[in-house]
């Protein structure tokens, strides 16, 4: 653990809860902090990542955003894991359906998080290492899920490293293997999370369904998916008790 700041991170371990929920948009970072916590307050801004730590029924929690894709997830994950004492990240984003029966809204909760990136080499495993979540978070927010009565699905992921992708088959293949939507940031935090000996878990909402060409626009995708973020403050705040 460090005191000292990185050059993403203008902070020290003091700053942060031990759980940080992690959305991909900056402002959806200050839409949680200011809709859900109590008393926060900013604790970085270093390029516009914003990252506030409040209460949630009294319990320490943060919320920080990523970026968009692995490398930017990678950088902020693996500080907060290994410099800044933070035990346990939710990654609360968006994906777009792949599975027939992924509706719009729908909350995606990742068991497991597949990848087209490199990321993995850095490892030097030899094979292909199986990002997957933390179970007890996992069975923490299928627990919550039920209780808030959300519409969800538990499942694989696809972690890609590209949006627009030159390849118009690309999802299909994934598709038939039965992943259930394609995000751009689960893989690496998993891999960090195990690298460091820490928790991680992907609760994603249904944004656009890849495969019916169905879409939320980018207002629904910043302030209304709520039921995953309150799905994640429930979690974060039993894995702190």
């Amino acid at each position: 653990m460090s005191e000292q700041y990185t050059p993403h991170i203008k902070a020290t371990s003091a700053d942060f809860a031990k759980t940080v929920l992690m959305p991909g948009d900056p402002l959806r970072s200050k839409f949680v902090a200011e809709t859900f916590l109590e008393n926060p307050r900013l604790v970085n801004n270093v390029r516009g990542i914003q990252g506030y730590t409040g209460t949630y029924k009294g319990v320490p929690v943060s919320v920080m955003a990523s970026g968009m894709g692995m490398p930017s997830i990678g950088i902020y994950s693996y500080e907060l894991f290994n410099f800044f004492g933070v035990d346990n990240i939710i990654r609360i984003g968006s994906a777009g359906g792949l599975a027939d029966d992924v509706q719009l809204r729908d909350v995606i909760i990742g068991m497991g998080a597949c990848t087209n990136s490199s990321y993995q080499e850095q490892y030097g495993l030899g094979g292909n290492f199986a990002p997957i979540a933390s179970y007890k978070m996992l069975e923490l927010a299928v627990a919550e899920a039920k209780a808030l009565g959300v519409r969800y699905q538990v499942g694989n992921l696809l972690s890609s490293d590209v949006f627009y992708n030159a390849n118009p088959k690309f999802n299909d293949g994934w598709y038939k293997m039965g992943v259930l939507g394609v995000e751009m940031e689960a893989a690496a935090l998993y891999m960090n999370a195990a690298a460091a000996g820490k928790n991680a878990l992907a609760i994603c909402t249904v944004s656009d369904h890849i495969m019916r060409g169905e879409a939320l626009d980018a207002d629904a995708r910043q302030t209304t998916f709520t039921d995953m973020m309150k799905i994640a403050l429930e979690v974060a705040i039993k894995m702190q008790k």
